[in-house]
This record gives structure tokens, sequence and C-alpha cells, in this order.
């Protein structure tokens, strides 16, 4: 079992939450950058966001 696979398990059921630390990291980082790599950040902080969300399963319509 991976790292990942780990924190993916530990953050199930707690998606929101995880997402807002991802957000207040990437501020964080950002104010003590000056913003200097806010596009570096940002990027992170969507692959962060997708990686958190990748545990939903996909809905059958039929």
């Amino acid at each position: 079992m991976s790292v990942l696979d780990k924190i993916k398990g530990a953050l199930k059921g707690h998606e929101a939450q995880a997402d807002k630390g991802v957000d207040k990291a990437g501020d964080m980082i950002d104010q003590k950058t000056g913003g200097k790599y806010a596009s570096q950040v940002d990027m992170a902080q969507e692959q962060a966001k997708k990686q958190i969300g990748d545990d939903v399963p996909p809905t059958d319509p039929s």
C-alpha cells in the first residue's frame, strides 16, 4: 500500500475538510512567497483536490 493510498483512506468521508485544508495551505504559501509562485501553487492545489476526490465511485445512469 502506497503512502497516497494510506492518506486517501484516512481522508475518506472528510473530503470537504481536506479541500479546505488544501486551500488554506496554498493561501499560506502564496502569502509567504508574496504570490511569486501562485500559478504553481494553484496547479498543485488542483492536483491535490483531484487525488482527494478520486475515491468517489462513478454513478451508473442506468
